[in-house]
């Protein structure tokens, strides 16, 4: 791994580590009741009705947008990159994609989650039969959904914003790019209509990726360039992460 060892953990006695444990625990307490807070305010949004006839196409055919809720009253769309010149799914969607649990959790509480990208349906089932996932996984690519949702970038068809910024606001490396970006999306249906409640983007995803938490509790951390203190792993800028047949 390439540790330095003189920045490994200080070694004290089980009575000073109780000490300071206690100290970051009031820290942590002081977290939860603020993402609490910020749950709170996240289901306090106003929705916007969707007005616009969105067609998918899966292994069954087409289907519309209300099909997708598959009778519950609330929708999660993860919007997963995969072009359709692509042969393979994106890395780091892969990654969000194998941390998802088990959908019995959500449907006990009336909410379906789906993946939803631009790639044919035959390149997305060889995908995810590669990867060995039952997600619900539908195609865009025929609709409007992808742009109006602002996860493919393409100024001909007026998607030029992303996480709520135009690609001009964006820096550099965002003038005249194009193509797919990663986000999640939530919807409510009430009858025959269908409201959009919620989209987030960028770093707003984190908290889909289970094993990074998991990487929060240790010494190392997810041994990411950025991190302090710094030295403990030999880390690099750029993402870790593989798909989980090519590590």
């Amino acid at each position: 791994m390439g540790t330095d060892k003189e920045n490994f953990p200080e070694v004290v006695t089980h009575e000073q580590w109780l000490s300071a444990r206690k100290e970051l625990l009031k820290k942590e307490k002081e977290l939860t009741h603020h993402w609490e807070q910020v749950n709170a305010d996240r289901r306090s949004l106003p929705m916007v009705k969707i007005d616009k006839d969105y067609t998918f196409e899966s292994t069954q055919g087409s289907v519309n947008f209300p099909d997708l809720f598959e009778g519950r009253q609330q929708l999660i769309v993860y919007h997963f990159m995969f072009e359709p010149a692509w042969d393979e799914g994106c890395p780091g969607c892969s990654f969000i994609a194998d941390n998802i649990g088990n959908l019995a959790h959500l449907h006990a509480r009336d909410t379906t989650l789906v993946l939803v990208s631009r790639s044919p349906v035959s390149k997305i089932e060889a995908y995810k039969k590669r990867m060995g996932w039952n997600i619900p996984w539908f195609s865009s690519l025929n609709s409007d959904f992808n742009y109006d949702f602002h996860v493919t970038i393409d100024a001909k068809k007026g998607s030029t914003e992303y996480n709520y910024k135009q690609t001009s606001e964006l820096g550099k490396n965002w003038e005249g790019w194009s193509g797919e970006q990663p986000g999640i999306s939530v919807f409510l249906k009430k009858g025959t209509e269908v409201f959009h409640t919620y989209s987030a983007y960028a770093r707003g995803l984190e908290q889909l990726m289970g094993t990074l938490f998991y990487l929060d509790l240790t010494p190392f951390g997810r041994q990411e360039f950025w991190e302090k203190p710094e030295g403990r792993a030999n880390a690099k800028a750029g993402s870790w992460w593989r798909r989980h047949d090519q590590y």
